[in-house]
């Protein structure tokens, strides 16, 4: 046997992004590695962990679109929360310990309702010992599952929407967009405090991340069936690395100036009124995407994330694939 079959199919170069509907049960690197391996691709990260029984989103990177990920990690993110009211957990979620039961307030939809508008805007959040933040360099979630309990610093969070979509006995599901660092479980916690009982979230799906649609997501089954035809087939369905960056700004610049961007070089912006701050940088003809800069108060643009060129990188612009 060769040392190339001892290692498997040879892996190569891929340039994209993948939205995965990650199924409940395996963790966010799991869901990863399954992809990674189907599409055989060298270089692979994703963004925006999901607890193993979450589902939805996870925006999974591959190639020169892992230079993103950073960004996805300060992105906006809309949650579907089944909440379990009565019922308490050690770790906020289905799969944790019953710690306590309380009774459950007989509220009608509104008085609900006011309650989770009670959480608009900006809130403090005490992380839960369940989570991956560390203290004195331990994970909190390794102190809890020896029985540990530390304090935490409360941490500021927004919650920009919240909705009611379903009060049924003890079981309440709502919609919320929220911002980065939020724990859907605590949120899930101090609304029912807020009502006189306790809660634990039964499921949690999440919707969308950043700028990102719902219905580019596909799910494991899916992708595994559309790379029985082959790795390459898979590889059609990534979108592009500046899909993840659609809500941003952008500029275009000419040959000349994109040859000293792309190596590392501040570039005149030209003057159109534009506000400082991250922008996406293009080819003067609007097919290729450059990388991220940042305009700057004199004038110019700094490059701050450059993007190889690739032939299997999108032509035509935002969206568009190979």
């Amino acid at each position: 046997m060769t040392a190339r079959a001892n290692k498997g199919p040879e892996k190569v170069v891929v340039d994209g992004m993948l939205l995965l509907n990650k199924p409940a049960g395996i963790t966010s690197n799991q869901a990863l590695q399954k992809v990674k391996r189907l599409l055989r691709a060298k270089k692979a990260g994703h963004t925006g962990s999901l607890d193993p029984a979450a589902t939805g989103m996870l925006p999974l990177c591959f190639g020169e679109a892992t230079k993103v990920c950073a960004y996805l990690l300060d992105a906006d993110k809309i949650y579907r929360v089944t909440a379990r009211l009565g019922t308490a957990t050690d770790t906020g979620d289905a799969d944790g310990k019953e710690t306590g039961t309380a009774d459950v307030p007989a509220l009608s939809r509104q008085a609900w309702e006011k309650i989770l508008a009670g959480f608009l805007g900006d809130i403090e959040q005490v992380p839960p010992m369940y989570s991956a933040l560390k203290k004195d360099g331990k994970r909190l979630y390794e102190l809890a599952r020896k029985g540990e309990i530390v304090d935490r610093d409360a941490r500021s969070v927004r919650i920009h929407d919240i909705s009611l979509i379903e009060l049924r006995g003890r079981r309440l599901i709502f919609r919320v967009h929220c911002s980065k660092g939020t724990y859907v479980r605590t949120l899930v916690e101090d609304i029912a405090k807020v009502a006189g009982t306790v809660a634990h979230t039964a499921s949690l799906h999440r919707e969308s991340v950043g700028d990102f649609r719902a219905e580019d997501m596909m799910d494991l089954a899916s992708a595994e069936h559309v790379a029985e035809s082959g790795p390459e087939a898979l590889r059609k369905s990534l979108l592009p690395a500046d899909t993840a960056l659609a809500g941003w700004p952008q500029r275009q610049i000419d040959e000349d100036a994109a040859v000293r961007f792309t190596g590392g070089q501040a570039v005149p912006a030209g003057k159109d009124g534009s506000s400082c701050g991250r922008i996406r940088v293009y080819s003067g003809d609007g097919k290729q995407f450059l990388g991220v800069g940042e305009l700057r108060a004199d004038g110019t643009i700094a490059p701050r994330r450059i993007f190889r060129v690739t032939e299997n990188q999108a032509v035509g612009g935002l969206g568009e694939k190979p």
